[in-house]
């Protein structure tokens, strides 16, 4: 292999990985748009405070993400979500999923 070749390979490699990076989901923003966006059902960290609504906290990360990305395009129905989800950016699902993917989940036992 060449000096050239490798030099390739391995700018190639870094833009991989600065490409990635900028992409990677940042759970304060994340926390920021579900206090904005979600809390009022939800509840401040994922635990929503009714029956009503889903506990979202501690669920993973991409079941949230995809959860999200179905109720913007349709693919999953609920005119409520849809119309929260549709107004998010890419980056807005991936922080809000990691937000939410982070915090602890408030589980009860019931007999």
């Amino acid at each position: 292999m060449t000096m050239t070749t490798r030099c390739l390979i391995a700018l190639a490699a870094v833009a991989a990985l600065g490409a990635s990076a900028a992409h990677a989901a940042d759970v304060a923003a994340g926390k920021a748009k579900a206090k904005e966006v979600c809390a009022a059902c939800h509840g401040d960290d994922g635990n929503s405070p009714t029956a009503d609504f889903p506990k979202l906290a501690g669920q993973h990360g991409d079941y949230l993400a995809k959860a999200l990305r179905d109720y913007k395009s349709g693919a999953r129905k609920n005119p409520i979500m849809a119309g929260f989800a549709g107004a998010l950016s890419k980056q807005d699902i991936e922080n809000l999923a990691a937000y939410y993917n982070s915090q602890p989940a408030a589980l009860s036992a019931r007999y």
